[in-house]
């Protein structure tokens, strides 16, 4: 394969790194990448299963999901499921797949922060509502940038959720009427 070939398909910093003839260059560019991809999984399943030990907090998903270990400090459960539920991405799609998945929907998560700032009093508020507007404007037009199919599977899932929290609602209501 010809080296224009080959820069062709290689990453653009991996191409610079060569270009720049520095020794060891791209395999320290890539022990770099490992370890910032691995950060941000990290990030996730630590980050995820605190949103899965608050939803378990408010029975919005099972009760298990909000038990702490004995030392009161790490939600296990949580931290397994997110585990397995990435791993399950990985292993089902590739990593491209999964890595677009994850920005729509911290993109959505972010746009629905944006629209909680939104919710706020004048009081409660630190920054003037335009700059939450322009966070939700600009969050909701960069999640659908990603492809097609990922915003629709993401859009369904959020479906789908919703439709698990209006039955645990109307649940607990059935529940504390009786």
């Amino acid at each position: 394969m010809s080296g224009a070939a080959q820069g062709a398909q290689a990453a653009p910093l991996s191409v610079a790194a060569r270009i720049f003839n520095i020794p060891f260059a791209p395999q320290i560019l890539a022990i770099g990448a490992v370890t910032a991809m691995l950060g941000v999984l990290l990030n996730l399943i630590l980050g995820l299963s605190r949103v899965l030990l608050a939803m378990g907090r408010r029975r919005d998903m099972p009760s298990v999901f909000a038990q702490l270990n004995q030392a009161q400090t790490t939600p296990v459960w949580s931290v397994l499921m997110m585990g397995v539920v990435i791993a399950g991405l990985v292993l089902i799609g590739n990593i491209k797949t999964t890595w677009t998945f994850s920005a729509f929907t911290v993109l959505i998560y972010y746009a629905l922060t944006n629209l909680s700032a939104l919710r706020l009093s004048a009081k409660e508020r630190l920054f003037p509502a335009w700059i939450s507007v322009l966070g939700l404007v600009s969050c909701l037009f960069l999640a659908f940038w990603v492809d097609k199919q990922t915003w629709i599977i993401g859009l369904i899932l959020l479906a789908a959720g919703l439709g698990w929290h209006a039955i645990a609602q109307w649940r607990r209501k059935s529940t504390f009427a009786e």
